[in-house]
């Protein structure tokens, strides 16, 4: 979300309410992120009541008994209580809001996967799917031409991965194909991405290689990377035969060329230096 100044505080505290939130295990993260969707999906379509929401003019208090006077019995009281704290904050814009409470739905998701041991197959299963989408044009057309059927793109996405994929990764596709709010696939998939590696403070890492890494070349990669970022490393692995003789690692914004040998020993120089 590109947030600035009212907007990032905002979103911080909501990060934090949430994380105190999930951390309770009585709490039912799955179905706190489908709730947090459908506020999504609502404050979406709804232009002007999302503007009342953020209306500086309007007390916190307020906007909080009007949003959950509306939410009424269709969510649970933590959906209510994570809204009225949102609403409360200052927005620098509107659409602020909208991103974060999507942020926190995904988020919400993410934190049920990593509570039933499957982060790991989600992550992965995230990285394919776009590999898939970028390699298929026509299945990225079918997925994202305007104005097409919602019902038509989620019939393909559950032929597509019904049954193939964990349930998480299902629900957070269909979301973003479904639900898209003006974002590309590719920057959608990117984000839920990076939101999975930050659910415990990993960076992810796409690596490119000529041919499959061994284990060994994989531990010693994603050991070098942490020690080069300070954080644990998630590796994202592709194979394409046209990266001769090395691979091409992209951590965020920065592209890593060089063969395995030549980068680890970068590696550790730049760590002894």
């Amino acid at each position: 979300m590109s947030a600035h100044g009212a907007s990032r505080a905002a979103l911080a505290a909501a990060r934090e309410r949430l994380d105190a939130l999930t951390d309770n295990t009585s709490v039912d993260a799955a179905k706190l992120g489908a709730e947090l969707a459908s506020v999504t999906a609502l404050l979406h379509r709804e232009v002007s009541l999302r503007r009342v929401l953020t209306d500086p003019a309007q007390s916190g208090e307020a906007k909080a008994e009007l949003a959950g006077r509306l939410l009424g019995d269709q969510v649970g009281g933590e959906t209510i209580d994570l809204v009225g704290g949102l609403v409360r904050a200052r927005w620098s814009a509107s659409r602020d809001l909208v991103d974060a409470l999507e942020e926190l739905a995904d988020t919400a998701d993410l934190t049920a996967a990593q509570q039933a041991g499957t982060l790991d197959n989600v992550e992965d299963e995230l990285f394919r799917f776009g590999r898939i989408v970028a390699s298929n044009t026509e299945l990225r057309a079918a997925l994202t031409i305007r104005g097409g059927a919602t019902q038509a793109k989620g019939e393909l996405l559950r032929s597509l991965l019904g049954g193939r994929a964990e349930p998480t990764t299902e629900r957070l596709i269909e979301r973003l194909v479904t639900r898209p709010r003006g974002r590309s696939l590719e920057a959608g998939l990117e984000s839920l991405s990076k939101l999975a590696a930050d659910r415990r403070n990993r960076t992810v890492a796409v690596v490119t290689s000529a041919v499959p890494l061994s284990d060994g070349q994989k531990r010693r990669l994603a050991g070098a990377l942490a020690k080069l970022y300070g954080r644990d490393m998630h590796l994202n692995l592709d194979v394409d035969p046209t990266v001769l003789g090395g691979i091409r690692v992209q951590v965020g914004d920065e592209v890593i060329n060089g063969s395995i040998a030549d980068r680890l020993e970068d590696a550790n120089r730049r760590m002894a230096g």
